[in-house]
């Protein structure tokens, strides 16, 4: 099992838990627990459907012997009326998992189905899209997963993939040059498999990461700068690093930072100002 399998189960095992604690009692009250039945996923919103794999991991997980019947896939778009998948199974398996699957489906659509935009505006540009931190606790792994789905680049996972140094950071190790070097030399300590990337607010920050990052940051990211300031940082970096465009940048705006030629525009809305989108499960009678 893969990592993000591994850390995806945690997730439903804890959910469930979390839901059903000491029993689900509506469903034990009335339901015989041997019956077996149906239900299916239904579209009412139109967008990029995103978590089809997680529902069935859901399922799955819940009772290895359910059926699940896939009739579109993760990625695709969708439109109100579509099925995207049946399910066979105990019907206390669906009823206990329902809210949890679409809890998940609707919250990972919606944030495709916003990237999808994003990633729309840069057709034809080399720029790429990164998400960011500015998650959920305890739902990151899905919504980066939904970005990925919807066509955007994931960032860091978490602040143990990378190394990211932020203005609080550089301002309490008393500026980017202490910052770089207190950093390189941890990771060479250390003998971290992890790159360096370092935010700068004005471009003299970047003409000091240029005298003091050779081979040592491999990204610079550039922070609430213009278009315009972000052409003539690229002009000073000259293809010495990566390049990342941050902060504030939204729909409107994200194609003047593409032209640019940056290599990447990261946009912390991604996620957190997604809308999710409707779905419900019905059972089949």
């Amino acid at each position: 099992m893969d990592v993000f399998q591994e850390k995806l189960e945690h997730l439903i095992r804890e959910a469930l838990q979390e839901d059903i604690g000491s029993g689900d009692y509506s469903t034990l009250c009335c339901i015989d627990p041997a019956t077996k039945g149906s239900a299916a996923l239904k579209v009412k919103q139109e967008g990029i459907l995103a978590g089809l794999q997680v529902a069935e991991k859901i399922l799955k997980f819940k009772e290895p012997d359910s059926v699940v019947t896939c009739f579109m896939h993760d990625g695709a778009a969708m439109k109100p009326g579509d099925i995207a998948f049946e399910v066979k199974a105990l019907e206390h398996t669906i009823l206990q998992c329902e809210r949890l699957l679409l809890n998940c489906m609707q919250r990972m659509s919606g944030i495709a189905t916003l990237t999808k935009k994003y990633t729309d505006k840069l057709q034809g540009y080399r720029t790429r899209l990164l998400d960011t931190r500015k998650t959920t606790p305890n739902f990151r792994l899905l919504e980066k997963e939904a970005v990925r789905i919807g066509g955007g680049v994931n960032h860091r996972f978490g602040l143990y993939d990378m190394i990211m140094l932020k203005d609080n950071h550089i301002d309490y190790a008393g500026g980017i040059k202490n910052a770089i070097e207190k950093a390189y030399a941890y990771v060479q300590q250390n003998q971290l498999p992890i790159q360096i990337e370092v935010e700068t607010r004005t471009l003299e920050d970047v003409k000091t990461v240029m005298d003091v990052g050779q081979g040592k940051v491999f990204r610079v990211m550039l922070d609430n700068f213009t278009p315009a300031q972000i052409t003539a940082a690229l002009s000073i970096i000259d293809g010495a690093f990566e390049t990342e465009a941050s902060g504030g940048i939204h729909l409107d705006t994200i194609e003047s930072y593409a032209a640019t030629g940056v290599d990447f525009v990261s946009v912390g809305g991604l996620i957190h100002q997604a809308q999710s989108l409707d779905l419900s499960l019905k059972a089949v009678i």
